[in-house]
């Protein structure tokens, strides 16, 4: 099927390199790329890090200038979808217009959940998801004093780090008995925990916030569900996101945490992808269920396989999660899907910081964190790959080394 009219829905890393992709590739029909933010698409990753301390200009995050739209002929429409028509493959814009679509796909993202706790409309009270958030926190980031970072997730450790290097008062609340908790190991946890309570961050495990209290209409107080009160003059939080999929849903799409799609990124409507942090999808690398992921690495692989499909090379997604975070001196790169691990194998040297933690399940190595070891993180990458053998008793082996054992095992 040729698909002359492709609309995306969505100016994200995936949307963008959707785009991107089917031009390299020799795509020839149009296409449109909406963005419901003013501006050209741009990086997310440094918003809470590099471009937040001023170290990365608007320019230098941009995915491209804006020349590439033009010749490209990737039409840029700043606006938001209201609803998508499956019948006639049409949408409508917020502004009033409608756009014809031969193939639609769906990189809308998630947004913010919500702080919805007393106080938290209150002055001094910061998400961190766009550019925007991070363009209202930046000129006051040097003048803040005592500040609390709801979430010990990535983003809100980021921040967390950014603020204690320029001398803040940092006091982190988290739900969890550790940073990070969801998404890495306890052995991985505790390295993070220790690097940050020598930066001068002070943890509030199993807490939550129940008020936050202000003066003359900005925040000043915190209180925590253990009864704690901690003076501020700024929060920051992040806890978690919710996928973008109202239009989807109202359309009668299948949804369920997330647009659901199949193993070649298709919804219930085979006019219709989806992709990002919005797609909820079988992963190779996750057998028992479907999985929506917040990953970069995602969102920009699903993309290519998209373009694939569009220009007529179908094959089913199967690359391989992986993640990372920068967190003061720290590098996080995770590979795989830590989900099930019921064994863990630590290498390196913990008082230098510099560690891989081995994810095995029943056996099985299912993923690897590394930290500040960026050659044992590409090693993992390819070990992930393929049916490797590395089991927990040959890791426990002393002298173990995982980037010499891959090159002594890699199949001929």
């Amino acid at each position: 099927m040729s698909f002359k009219k492709v609309v995306i829905i969505g100016a994200g890393h995936g949307g963008f390199q959707l785009a991107a992709t089917l031009r390299q590739k020799g795509y020839q029909g149009s296409i449109k790329l909406i963005s419901d933010e003013p501006g050209l698409p741009y990086q997310r990753p440094p918003l809470s890090k590099t471009y937040l301390q001023g170290k990365l200009s608007d320019h230098a995050m941009l995915f491209r200038p804006a020349s590439f739209y033009e010749t490209e002929k990737v039409e840029l429409i700043h606006d938001s979808v209201t609803a998508i028509h499956r019948e006639s493959k049409t949408i409508e814009l917020r502004s009033g217009g409608g756009l014809n679509y031969d193939h639609l796909v769906i990189a809308s993202g998630a947004r913010n959940r919500p702080l919805n706790i007393p106080g938290s409309d209150l002055q001094g009270v910061y998400g961190i998801k766009t550019r925007n958030d991070a363009d209202l926190l930046a000129p006051i980031l040097g003048s803040i004093k005592k500040l609390a970072v709801i979430g010990a997730g990535f983003i809100g450790l980021e921040f967390a780090a950014v603020a204690a290097s320029l001398g803040a008062e940092v006091h982190v609340i988290e739900l969890g008995e550790r940073p990070m908790q969801r998404a890495i190991s306890a052995e991985m946890s505790e390295l993070f925990c220790r690097a940050h309570e020598q930066w001068g961050v002070t943890f509030h495990f199993n807490s939550g916030v129940s008020l936050l209290e202000g003066e003359a209409g900005k925040v000043s107080r915190l209180l925590t569900s253990k009864g704690e009160a901690i003076d501020l003059d700024c929060v920051v939080y992040g806890i978690g996101v919710i996928p973008n999929i109202e239009i989807a849903a109202n359309s009668g799409l299948k949804v369920n945490n997330g647009i659901i799609i199949d193993q070649y990124l298709l919804t219930s409507d085979p006019n219709i992808s989806a992709l990002g942090d919005v797609a909820n999808f079988p992963c190779r690398y996750f057998a028992e269920q479907t999985i929506r992921l917040e990953s970069v690495q995602n969102a920009v692989d699903q993309a290519r396989t998209i373009a694939a499909r569009i220009l007529g090379d179908i094959a089913p997604y199967t690359a391989l999660p992986w993640f990372w975070t920068d967190q003061g001196n720290l590098k996080l790169q995770i590979a795989g899907l830590s989900i099930g691990c019921d064994e863990t194998v630590t290498l390196g040297s913990d008082s230098e910081n510099k560690i891989s933690v081995l994810c095995f399940k029943q056996g099985t190595l299912i993923c690897v964190e590394s930290c500040n070891l960026a050659g044992d993180h590409m090693v993992a990458r390819k070990l992930l790959s393929r049916v490797s053998g590395l089991t927990p008793e040959i890791a426990k082996a002393a002298g173990f080394n995982l980037k010499k054992w891959e090159l002594e095992n890699r199949p001929n």
